[in-house]
């Protein structure tokens, strides 16, 4: 039997190459609107992050998309992507906090 083709796509932050369904999609509509696309399946231009939380600071990652999806990021897009952030975050227990 041969091996299943799996697509690789790389990180617009880090740029490492992994498999596609280890990244998040983000995808600029055909509309203009920029969101994201967790299911990897909208129609449209699309860059990729890792999940890692270092590529989801938004500080880095926001100038990068702007560029690989080739439009500016507006209001809406940009909660929308700080509120996946905080989900990429990993918990911290109530005591390591004091």
């Amino acid at each position: 039997m041969s091996k299943k083709h799996v697509p690789i796509r790389s990180c617009v932050v880090c740029r490492t190459r992994r498999p596609k369904h280890e990244l998040v999609r983000i995808v600029r509509r055909p509309d203009g609107r920029v969101e994201l696309d967790p299911e990897q399946k909208k129609p449209g231009r699309g860059a990729y992050l890792c999940p890692q939380p270092s590529c989801w600071k938004l500080k880095a990652a926001i100038p990068r998309l702007q560029r690989a999806l080739r439009t500016e990021l507006d209001a809406e897009a940009r909660a929308a992507l700080a509120a996946w952030a905080e989900r990429m975050q990993p918990a911290t227990p109530a005591d390591a906090r004091t």
